[in-house]
């Protein structure tokens, strides 16, 4: 049975971590660590666990006590966290939820945690980065034409997010009053993610890729990501489908639909759906996850799962959230 330590317990991720933890069916304890929250029951912040309600939140543990850490801080706090808490990738297995690690230049050891597409180096990991939200969702659109060498052309991308996705601190954009009944761009062309996604792409395709022209969108809502692309693709839409199929046969969490797409397939799920239209020349990808989960806290176990040989799906068989 598995030990693991949630740094950072307290924020969205944290929490999402926490629901999907304690009903894991191969961890035996968990300890949940936030230094401005310690001693504090979990239930009187995440207020919908209440199995939980004896237990409280911790400020430190033993890294020698556990088997992995989610390391679930702000980006650019990840280094300083394994220094405070004595983490070290040779002594205890390590997922980082924030961007620190996600590319190559500044990886220090960390294995990037795309779980579809770089199964064998995480099955082997003594750490790994978990991918961002809008990453997920589009390289995951994205990866089988890469493998083909079809991202030639100027790649468009549409994304809507909901608010969580921007963390759990109170922000003007994230205000109940500014985002309900409201919906608006931010960061065309420059969002952070693209990095990332472009590195995993052209890994992928051996450096042959378009230009990526990601417009990414806040949606009036509060968990999800639907993304649309759209590309110029020669082949016909029976090939191409049956190419995504088999690319992802056998991957528990990727499911390639011949019918439309939406949110509430996959809310509260680590699941990503997706469909593929041809339009004349154009290929349109609509793909749909869940930020917080398979774009995140989800993923992040799964992640866990593969790391320690345990089944896949273990604690990831989630209901979604439908009506």
């Amino acid at each position: 049975m598995t030990k693991v330590a949630i740094i950072g317990a307290a924020g969205y991720t944290g929490g999402e971590l926490i629901r999907v933890i304690k009903d894991h069916p191969n961890i035996s304890e968990f300890f949940a660590i936030s230094e401005s929250n310690g001693g504090k029951r979990i239930s009187s912040v995440h207020e919908d666990v209440l199995d939980l309600d004896g237990k409280v939140f911790d400020d430190k543990f033993n890294p020698k006590n556990v088997d992995v850490v989610f390391l679930c801080g702000g980006h650019g706090d990840s280094n300083n966290l394994m220094k405070k808490h004595g983490l070290n990738i040779n002594e205890v297995r390590i997922i980082d939820l924030s961007q620190d690690f996600r590319h190559k230049e500044n990886s220090n050891g960390f294995i990037y945690g795309l779980s579809e597409v770089f199964r064998s180096e995480i099955i082997t990991a003594k750490a790994v980065a978990n991918p961002g939200c809008f990453a997920t969702a589009i390289q995951l659109s994205l990866a089988p034409l890469a493998k083909l060498k079809k991202l030639n052309p100027d790649i468009h991308i549409t994304a809507i997010t909901g608010s969580t996705g921007a963390g759990q601190k109170p922000q003007a954009t994230t205000h109940y009053s500014w985002r309900s009944n409201n919906i608006s761009v931010y960061k065309p062309f420059e969002h952070q993610h693209l990095k990332e996604i472009n590195e995993t792409l052209s890994t992928l395709s051996n450096g042959d890729i378009g230009k990526m022209l990601f417009v990414p969108v806040r949606g009036p809502f509060t968990r999800g990501i639907i993304s649309s692309i759209h590309l110029k693709i020669e082949d016909g839409l029976d090939f191409i489908n049956s190419y995504y199929k088999e690319f992802y046969k056998g991957c528990k969490f990727v499911h390639v639909t011949d019918s439309e797409v939406h949110l509430k397939q996959v809310i509260n799920t680590n699941n990503a759906v997706m469909s593929i239209r041809k339009h004349d020349e154009y290929v349109h990808i609509t793909c749909c996850i869940d930020n917080l989960l398979k774009g995140a806290s989800g993923q992040a176990v799964q992640n866990m799962n593969l790391m320690l040989g345990l089944e896949e799906n273990a604690g990831l068989n989630l209901k979604s959230v439908y009506f």
